[in-house]
């Protein structure tokens, strides 16, 4: 269903801090295998060892990783070195206060990842992902403008202020999770495509100096 929506991307999460995984490892391999060319699958983990992450990773069999939790700068550096074949993104988790520990973050590891990707502290919960909430997007731009690293936009985003988020941020891309969803934790079709058709021309009114 996501696929034929059009979306390029499709995580999996996996080694959760505060979320019950989805689906087992098993299990989205083989989802993972039936995915045309035009949808990557993503892994997006809490993992910090290298050797761990390039080892769920292989049994994936998947190119990208999303590292969502505190990674050592050093254990990057040796997955990257020992796995070259690995897209690495970083995630980057806006609190509302922390702007100077994001631009660290940008400088340590711009050398050792392919992207960032911004979302959101839930101060309630102490989750950092998948919490339906928004941040202030202007620190997204902030990054956008700081980082030498394309980055993508996470966090409460929706198919009613993706528009204006992707005028405002002017991401390399936008993710979506609970923002597609229905009362039961579902995602459902008219979300999904409302929300990848609204990313779409938003980026196209970007590109061609428009608004939203």
């Amino acid at each position: 269903m996501v696929v034929s929506c059009g979306a390029t991307h499709l995580g999996f999460p996996f080694r959760l801090a505060h979320h019950r995984e989805d689906i087992t490892p098993d299990e989205a391999a083989a989802v993972i295998s039936s995915l045309p060319p035009s949808c990557h699958a993503v892994l997006i983990t809490y993992l910090d060892s290298a050797t761990k992450i390039a080892a769920l990773a292989r049994f994936l069999a998947v190119t990208i990783v999303q590292l969502h939790g505190p990674v050592n700068a050093l254990e990057l550096a040796k997955l990257r070195r020992d796995h070259p074949d690995l897209v690495l993104w970083k995630s980057l988790i806006v609190r509302g206060d922390n702007m100077e520990t994001l631009i660290e973050e940008i400088t340590v590891f711009s050398g050792l990842v392919d992207a960032f990707i911004t979302d959101t502290y839930d101060r309630l919960t102490g989750a950092v992902g998948a919490t339906g909430l928004c941040h202030d997007w202007n620190i997204s731009r902030r990054l956008v403008d700081l980082s030498r690293r394309p980055v993508i936009l996470a966090g409460g985003l929706t198919p009613w202020n993706v528009g204006d988020a992707i005028t405002l941020v002017r991401p390399a891309g936008v993710d979506v999770h609970t923002g597609v969803e229905d009362r039961m934790g579902r995602k459902t079709l008219s979300r999904v495509c409302s929300f990848v058709r609204n990313a779409h021309d938003a980026f196209n009114r970007v590109e061609k100096g428009g608004t939203v």
